[in-house]
């Protein structure tokens, strides 16, 4: 899923998809944005996956389904709790892994536009965020 998750930040909400994404660019949002949207875009061929497989000898569509589901809810935890400490829950986390994710998340954010970001990944991205500063 992180692949799947990297080609659509990087090619759908950077790219046809900027309108939905672009709010979540802008310095202080707060509340619901139009990325939030996005939300939807993932939980529906969860939901669909997971109903099909279910009900069908196709069971490996359920498994699908639900690995989809569990990154949805890596992703709110990480993303929206975490990094963007949407949610006041774990403010205080001093993980090195958790630092090098929100390092590589500032950096993706310091551009504002559609163009020219790096760092699409969400649980993985590069090792030299994980690396700490040489003095």
């Amino acid at each position: 899923m992180e692949g799947v998750s990297w080609f659509t930040h990087k090619y759908i909400m950077h790219g046809f998809g900027w309108y939905l994404h672009e709010d979540h660019h802008q310095p202080k949002y707060q509340g619901f944005e139009k990325n939030d949207a996005f939300f939807v875009v993932f939980a529906i061929p969860s939901m669909l996956l997971i109903y099909f497989g279910s009900n069908t000898e196709y069971n490996y569509l359920l498994h699908i389904g639900f690995g989809i589901l569990c990154y949805g809810v890596a992703y709110f935890l990480v993303h929206d709790v975490l990094i963007h400490q949407r949610f006041k829950w774990f403010k205080n986390t001093n993980n090195n892994y958790l630092r090098g994710l929100r390092k590589a998340h500032k950096i993706h954010h310091k551009n504002m536009g559609k163009e020219d970001s790096q760092c699409f990944g969400m649980l993985l991205v590069p090792f030299k965020y994980f690396q700490k500063p040489k003095l």
